[in-house]
């Protein structure tokens, strides 16, 4: 049973297909990030009784603003695997709530020991990943010792909790070691960690504020050997990747977007999506990145590019074919679509839309259907439909553009939605926290925008922004500070 899951697994994330709700080991279940969850009993109908389990407790040390994990040790009952920024990771009754075990790593860093930011204290901020094959968990964590700020990467034996051997490893060491600028101070990790045949891959940015100096990172260790294997960084300052998914891949190829550089007209590998390869080896071409003709302005309005992962999806054509693709969205409001096989370099071919009126720096979310790719993410301020807080947008043939609104939904918050359906096709929802907002759980139909949940009775506190929500075969899980709440619907 486990082998079938695995590979069952290893296809949906190349593909970028929900696989069953059963062990979520990644963000937003998915190498592309696409937040798809198969949950075979969550229709439509289904949706409207969805309610607090009463018979779920779970408290937690500190906020949480990464997405909990479900891992279902074989004849166990199912966990949650949950990180806090106090730097306490959890194994929870996925039924109950209660504690399983609990490790608590170095202390987290107070905010007033760092030059800049906004969450205090600060420890881990990126969703981990778990490795199924070997029951283990990889994360980043900033780490307070002897008044010494360090971002150091953990692995943890799900079995027990338990820091493996020769772990963690010292994220400063290793790049200064390689003679490359790197301050744990400055450089801000709040992006998922992703596992791609073999190699974790973690992202870094700076912090809310800007402190300098910091560069946009890619560093790919090798678990095996525990080891450095590679790094990319931006060449000109700042740039930071900083998306809640911050790296995705198609399976092949790893895509990062960028954010504003501190540059006075040469471009630096600012306001980009850049396409990598393992080993992470600089590649100049044309194709292997894009950055729009007026990325110094971007720079200048601090206007990002990256204001999301960008996410691999498939546009349809006229024909029946479809093309792979990469959608990124900005907190200039425009999303960017282009060919992920030719990216385009500075100014080159991508169809730019202008969906919102202002930033958009929350996680989308994928439905993939037979005639395009539909995506859905958080709009505060919506271009081309009414019902500010939610839109939808298609990504399919079209005579001016591929990207055309489906439609618009009113809410109130700052999370980032996920997709169930009962199949991978049919009952497709969009789920979304009111995170910062109205604190409560919404549904509405992924095809209409209709509301199927409206939210009664579920209002959550302390639900930070950028909280997306865990969909398992019985239940939504939403991370809070101290605690975390589930709902469950009726089956049948």
């Amino acid at each position: 049973m486990r082998v079938d899951f695995l590979t069952a697994f290893a296809f949906s994330c190349l593909v970028g297909t929900p696989a069953v709700a059963n062990d979520v080991v990644t963000y937003h279940n998915s190498q592309t990030r696409a937040g798809a969850y198969k949950v075979p009993d969550l229709t439509t109908k289904a949706a409207a009784t969805m309610a607090p389990d009463t018979g779920f407790n779970a408290t937690v040390s500190g906020s949480v603003y990464a997405q909990p994990l479900y891992w279902h040790p074989q004849g166990q009952p199912g966990e949650l695997i949950v990180a806090t920024e106090n730097n306490v990771v959890y194994a929870l009754n996925a039924q109950t709530g209660a504690a399983i075990w609990h490790t608590a790593l170095p202390a987290a860093v107070p905010l007033s020991d760092l030059a800049c930011g906004d969450i205090n204290p600060e420890g881990i901020t990126g969703t981990p990943a778990i490795d199924p094959g070997t029951g283990t968990l990889y994360f980043d964590a900033l780490t307070y010792t002897n008044n010494t700020v360090a971002q150091k990467i953990y692995a943890m034996s799900l079995a027990d909790g338990s820091v493996l051997s020769g772990w963690p490893l010292d994220v400063t060491s290793l790049l200064t070691g390689r003679n490359i600028s790197f301050s744990s101070r400055n450089q801000g990790e709040r992006s998922a960690v992703l596992l791609l045949h073999g190699k974790l891959y973690v992202v870094y940015g700076g912090r809310y504020g800007d402190c300098q100096p910091y560069n946009g990172t890619v560093a790919e260790f090798d678990p095996a050997s525990k080891t450095l294997a590679g790094v990319w960084q931006t060449r000109a300052g700042g740039g930071g990747i900083w998306a809640q998914g911050g790296i995705a891949s198609d399976g092949g190829s790893l895509f990062v977007t960028t954010g504003n550089t501190f540059t006075s007209g040469t471009y630096g590998d600012g306001e980009s999506v850049e396409r990598l390869k393992p080993g992470l080896a600089r590649l100049s071409a044309d194709k292997d990145f894009y950055a729009p003709a007026n990325w110094l302005t971007l720079d200048n309005e601090d206007a990002d590019l990256g204001g999301t992962e960008a996410l691999p999806v498939d546009v349809a054509t006229s024909g029946g074919a479809t093309t792979p693709s990469v959608i990124a969205f900005g907190k200039d409001g425009n999303a960017y679509l282009l060919n992920r096989a030719k990216l385009g370099g500075i100014g080159g071919k991508a169809t730019i839309v202008q969906v919102s009126n202002t930033r958009i720096v929350t996680a989308p979310a994928v439905y993939a259907t037979a005639k395009g790719d539909m995506v859905a993410f958080t709009n505060a301020s919506p271009v081309g439909c009414s019902g500010a807080g939610i839109m939808m947008i298609k990504l399919a043939p079209h005579a001016s553009s591929p990207i055309s609104v489906a439609w618009c939904a009113a809410y109130s918050g700052d999370g980032s939605p996920i997709i169930t359906t009962t199949d991978g096709t049919a009952n497709p929802i969009v789920w979304v926290v009111g995170a910062e907002g109205d604190g409560e759980l919404h549904g509405f139909d992924a095809k209409t925008g209709k509301v199927l949940f409206d939210g009664t009775g579920t209002t959550m506190t302390g639900t930070r922004h950028f909280s997306t929500i865990l969909a398992t075969e019985k239940h939504l899980y939403v991370p809070a500070d101290n605690k975390i709440y589930a709902f469950a619907f009726k089956h049948g």
